[in-house]
């Protein structure tokens, strides 16, 4: 009877504990009435906006407006105003999926202990912005803009303030060099390159491609056009948001070798802007660590990782650069930036060949046409994309100015389609077991791969044989 008597009294308890549990949720249910929005539950005019703040995970950030926006810890910090003003247009007008009303238990929005606050003052109002929870049903966060109300926003802000005050720095501007005129180096590299347009009596170069030059005295030194753009990019794609200072002094500038940088590069450019064209210059100083550069010994290599920095400029930012970066903007001499092909002519310029080969000499006519090219031993006509491979393939690897002692392998009297430069006068000679020496109208160029020299051979072999 006891057993049974127990029983009856703990079942009596359980509805109790039933019936009060569904009056909860039914009062619950009744308190906090979810509604379909799609509203605008805050319009606030980022132009009327004079103070900003937040905190989350990331960071505490204050920033005021007095005519530009400073920060507020410290108002030499070069603010991107436009960082700032993308911020403020979340609030612009930021609308609800959907609307809890009647809000008594914040927690269940993750809103007792917001990720994320927010607080702007607007002329005399102010607002506050509170993120909770992630809703991953609805795929919205919760929001709370203190009305009572909880929001499901459209948009989730919490997206747009984790930042941090890197993130908001006025970060120098580097031009894309749409038109470059002149490219100078100072420092571990000097000297001057400048671009001419192209034309064929032009007596530096052969190659209707080139239009930049390295200055040498009066004369002209042709270099690789892809090689100088490619540099040019090598600087549009270094990045410069690793700021070590944003308000550099002397002593900053001597801390990081800045002082007197060892490679100063000034790029003299027209950029063409929606209001036209605009001259402009470029300067980019770039130092190692002079710490570590002071303890580099010469058995350093190119897979060394290297601290360095850069300044625009007279920005008082300073910024670190990677390693790669580094190595790349110091890749600037004559070696660097010249063309390492053997050939630079284009080969439809190409109008005939002497060939010298194993003691013997073939003469070769070369046509071309919307198919290709053709050469001609004689009345025989063959396909001339062998040859042409073979010839444009020739790339140095190692430029030297090194006089031949080997024995000739094969030479070329290139005959071109061009008054100023009517012929080229290509020598390979012997070398070591893996390299031949280029001769180019007489002046040492460059190893190149013995197997590419043996290409060209075969190529010619095919022909004339």
């Amino acid at each position: 009877m006891k057993r049974a008597k127990r029983l009856y009294i703990l079942l009596g308890v359980l509805a109790v504990l039933c019936a009060v549990t569904v009056g909860v949720l039914s009062y619950n249910e009744k308190q906090e009435e979810i509604k379909t929005s799609g509203e605008t539950i805050l319009a606030v005019d980022p132009d009327t906006v004079t103070a900003l703040s937040w905190e989350n995970e990331t960071a505490t950030l204050a920033f005021h407006k007095d005519e530009t926006w400073l920060y507020d810890e410290d108002e030499a910090f070069p603010t991107d105003q436009e960082a700032i003003d993308e911020l403020l247009d979340t609030f612009e007008r930021f609308n609800a999926a959907f609307i809890i009303e009647n809000v008594t238990d914040y927690a269940q929005y993750g809103l007792d202990d917001p990720i994320c606050t927010i607080d702007l003052t607007a002329g005399e109002n102010s607002y506050q912005i509170q993120l909770g929870d992630y809703s991953a049903m609805d795929s919205q966060r919760y929001v709370s803009i203190g009305d009572g109300n909880v929001y499901l926003a459209v948009s989730d802000p919490d997206e747009v303030f984790e930042v941090e005050l890197s993130d908001l720095i006025d970060q120098d501007e580097v031009p894309s060099f749409d038109k470059v005129e002149s490219i100078s180096f100072a420092g571990a590299e000097s000297g001057e390159i400048t671009w001419q347009e192209y034309t064929d009596d032009s007596p530096y170069t052969w190659c209707a491609d080139d239009v930049y030059f390295l200055k040498q005295g009066d004369d002209l030194l042709p270099l690789s056009t892809a090689l100088v753009e490619g540099y040019l990019s090598d600087i549009s794609n270094t990045s410069f948001t690793d700021y070590v200072t944003y308000n550099a002094t002397d002593e900053d500038l001597a801390t990081y070798g800045l002082d007197e940088p060892e490679l100063t590069v000034t790029v003299a450019c027209t950029e063409t802007t929606a209001d036209g064209d605009e001259a402009g210059v470029f300067t980019l100083a770039v130092s190692r660590d002079p710490e570590e550069a002071a303890a580099a010994t010469d058995e350093d290599n190119d897979e060394e990782t290297v601290t360095a920095y850069a300044r625009i400029g007279n920005s008082p930012i300073l910024y670190r650069i990677d390693s790669d970066s580094y190595k790349d903007l110091m890749a600037c001499g004559y070696d660097d930036l010249r063309h390492t092909q053997a050939f630079t002519a284009a080969f439809e310029d190409v109008t005939g060949l002497n060939v010298s080969l194993e003691g013997e000499v073939y003469s070769l006519s070369v046509t071309h046409d919307d198919e290709g090219s053709t050469v001609l031993p004689g009345e025989d006509e063959f396909d001339g994309s062998a040859l042409e491979s073979a010839l444009t393939g020739l790339t140095v690897s190692e430029f030297t100015d090194e006089a031949p002692s080997g024995k000739e392998e094969i030479g070329l009297t290139i005959s071109l389609d061009n008054e100023t430069h009517p012929t080229v006068q290509l020598e390979l000679y012997r070398y070591d077991g893996e390299n031949c020496l280029a001769v180019v109208n007489g002046e040492s160029l460059g190893l190149v791969s013995r197997s590419t020299v043996v290409d060209l051979i075969e190529a010619v072999n095919a022909i004339v044989l």
